[in-house]
């Protein structure tokens, strides 16, 4: 669970006594990341938080209008002392076990190697995503509104060209991070270093009104994501916002995490603790996907599809005796001029799971 503490707005949503110069008080009375942070670790799972320290418009009172209003508008030093100063407090407070910066980093990085050694010895097994672009003479060169228009220019020209949006997704490469995080688009392929695929369940992060059902992403894309990053060394965060008023997560939204929910109840043993094969990918004869995923001897495949009846997978030789997770019934396994025939009692649920066990 990874909680947005301070968002672009500069609304803090904990009690901070670090004063900002330009909206004081502007900070929740109520410790609601720590109330969060107790509950999430009552579960057994770990907390994370999310910082917008490239962003903080109350420190910049000018408009933003365009894509280089919000990547590239001039903040002062004040700002990245703010900063600093305010994620400072929050390890200190909640010792968070990630640690989520987004957009950039507004200290130099001699300033953001020493952050980042007092967090480690904060919390040891800790761990900070790769949107630490630090400050720089290129930065504030892009501050200059001439040069901020060249860029909204640029990308108006570019950016529907073949792979420019899901290159642009990815971060640059920074001098330190535990995991990447590529936005709405993951890797196919098994990736070296950790990664995790970030987004929203629609368009947005947070809740927004405008969006309806149909903005929604599937069950069936969301387990697909999860999945495709399991099988290529990585995971999935995905972003859901509660509404105002009363605070709930609204019911298509909830639907699709209980959904999810219930196939993790049956199938999380082809995800916890898994690591990548030496493929993640096979198709079946009618082009269904096969996701591959490891524990120790045994192999995991997850079909992104409703199977009804025995699947032959492509380009893969697997023998011996299968079980769906979920089920205690084995069936067999053969190989098949160098494809694979599962003959499994699928029922047409979506993504079953065939453990094989010694195949890995």
């Amino acid at each position: 669970m990874v909680f947005t503490a301070k968002y672009a707005d500069g609304y803090s949503l904990w009690p901070s006594n670090v004063h900002n110069p330009h909206a004081p008080d502007f900070h929740s009375e109520r410790d609601l990341v720590g109330e969060l942070a107790e509950a999430v670790r009552a579960r057994g799972m770990k907390f994370g938080l999310y910082y917008s320290g490239g962003v903080d418009w109350t420190f910049q009172p000018a408009p933003v209008y365009t894509l280089g209003d919000y990547a590239y508008l001039p903040y002062g030093r004040d700002y990245a002392d703010y900063a600093e100063a305010q994620v400072r407090e929050l390890i200190q407070r909640y010792q968070p076990d990630l640690l989520w910066n987004d957009i950039s980093w507004p200290t130099g990085q001699q300033r953001l190697n020493a952050l980042f050694a007092d967090y480690y010895n904060t919390v040891p097994e800790g761990v900070v995503n790769d949107r630490w672009t630090t400050a720089s003479y290129t930065r504030q060169v892009m501050g200059a509104a001439p040069m901020r228009g060249g860029f909204d220019l640029f990308m108006k020209a570019v950016i529907d060209q073949p792979g420019v949006a899901e290159q642009a997704s990815r971060p640059s490469v920074v001098p330190h991070s535990d995991f990447r995080t590529p936005e709405y688009e993951g890797y196919d392929t098994i990736q070296e270093k950790f990664w995790q695929q970030d987004r929203g369940i629609g368009g947005s992060f947070g809740y927004n009104r405008q969006e309806t059902d149909a903005d929604y992403a599937s069950v069936e894309s969301l387990l697909g994501d999860l999945m495709q990053a399991a099988a290529n060394n990585g995971t999935f965060l995905l972003n859901v916002g509660p509404r105002g008023g009363a605070g709930e997560i609204v019911a298509p939204q909830r639907d699709r995490i209980e959904a999810v929910g219930s196939w993790l109840a049956a199938n999380r043993e082809a995800v916890d603790g898994t690591r990548p094969w030496r493929i993640s990918l096979a198709l079946t004869e009618d082009g269904t996907r096969v996701l591959f995923t490891r524990r120790g001897p045994d192999l995991y495949l997850t079909v992104l599809g409703r199977p009804s009846a025995a699947i032959t997978v492509k380009g893969v030789e697997l023998r011996g005796s299968g079980t769906l997770l979920g089920s205690a019934s084995p069936f067999a396994v053969d190989s098949d001029a160098g494809d694979t025939v599962i003959s499994a009692p699928f029922d047409g649920r979506f993504a079953p799971v065939v453990k094989i066990a010694g195949a890995a």
